[in-house]
């Protein structure tokens, strides 16, 4: 569950600066118009606005330490981009380590910590295990990040960036992520295996998974486009296009080529088949005409509550962006690690 302020509100992360590097020879400006100005940069392809420094009470127009805020930013955009120009099904990776890290025990990085002999993960999970993808590129990120902002970029706020920044570098919307979780120093196996909404999922199960971290209906029906992009593997979708009768007979034909009924469980077909590398309102047009890769894809299509909701993203794009955002955002929020709790990780595989 998400965190509760002292009047019971939900904690979230707006009142957390943004990334500070420590620079010994530069002042630390904590005013709220620099965090403003910082965030504004973070969403400007790392460009300094010009006129909004103008404007601006009390910001110095030149900053060591904006400079070198702007450079982590930029750092994760450009390693996110080369990732994904060297594989577009990256894009969908990152964004789904971030979901799978905010499930279990909120967003503090602790789908990323490997197994040792005294310590277990949750990359063994049954969500997780050899479907998770992505470490390699957070690694090169968190690297490249060190070597301009020392231990001051978290690997949960580098999860939740390169998340945004998938989507924005696949054609979806950007949105400017709150900053300032921590990394965990533990992680739960048990959680991850429980937390997670599987492939199988009913509908009410998949509310009741969304509504136990915080997140409305429509929240979840908002993140669930985020299948717009990516691929499934065969194990994930086999019984869908074998058994079930809400599926387009020719689309669950055109499948079993490359997932036959026995083996090839690790062959892949893509979320979305018109635009599986573009996010867009594909995904919710393929549920409309029972086309949903995925059974827990199709419930949100299949004569119950959120029927109405898919059928307007369906007609208006527009709607489904921002609704996204505003998920993203809020999911984003979930339990974060603040102050002194946790760490900053130097290596996101393992705590300090």
């Amino acid at each position: 569950m998400m965190t509760s302020g002292p009047d019971g509100s939900l904690a979230v992360l707006e009142a957390i600066a943004p990334i500070v590097c420590a620079v010994p020879a530069a002042p630390v400006v904590g005013s709220r118009e620099t965090i403003e100005v910082i965030k504004e940069l973070m969403v400007k392809d790392g460009k300094e606005d010009d006129e909004h420094m103008k404007t601006t009470k009390h910001v110095p127009k030149k900053s060591s330490m904006l400079s070198q805020d702007v450079m982590a930013s930029s750092t994760i955009k450009a390693a996110v981009q080369s990732a994904i120009a060297s594989e577009k099904r990256m894009g969908a990776s990152l964004l789904r380590l971030h979901f799978h890290d905010c499930f279990v025990q909120g967003c503090d990085g602790s789908v990323l910590l490997d197994d040792t002999s005294t310590f277990t993960g949750e990359k063994t999970a049954g969500p997780n295990q050899n479907s998770l993808r992505g470490f390699d590129v957070v690694d090169n990120i968190k690297k490249q990040v060190e070597a301009v902002c020392n231990q001051t970029v978290s690997c949960a706020d580098i999860l939740a960036v390169a998340a945004r920044d998938s989507v924005v570098a696949l054609g979806g919307p950007t949105w400017t992520v709150k900053l300032g979780r921590r990394d965990s120093t533990t992680a739960s196996l048990s959680q991850a295996n429980s937390d997670i909404p599987g492939p199988s999922s009913s509908l009410s199960t998949l509310i009741s998974a969304y509504s136990k971290k915080g997140l409305s209906t429509t929240d979840m029906v908002a993140l669930s486009g985020a299948h717009t992009i990516g691929q499934a593997r065969c194990t994930t979708f086999r019984a869908r296009i074998y058994n079930e009768t809400n599926i387009d007979a020719s689309f669950a034909s055109s499948l079993k080529s490359n997932c036959p009924s026995t083996g090839g469980d690790n062959n892949l077909a893509p979320l979305d088949l018109q635009t599986p590398t573009v996010f867009d309102n594909n995904y919710y047009k393929n549920l409309v005409n029972n086309k949903g890769l995925l059974h827990s894809d199709q419930q949100l299509f299949n004569n119950g509550s959120t029927d109405s909701q898919v059928n307007s993203y369906t007609t208006n794009p527009s709607k489904f962006l921002s609704d996204f955002v505003a998920a993203m955002i809020k999911m984003g929020d979930i339990s974060p690690l603040t102050g002194t709790q946790g760490q900053i990780r130097l290596n996101c595989r393992k705590t300090n």
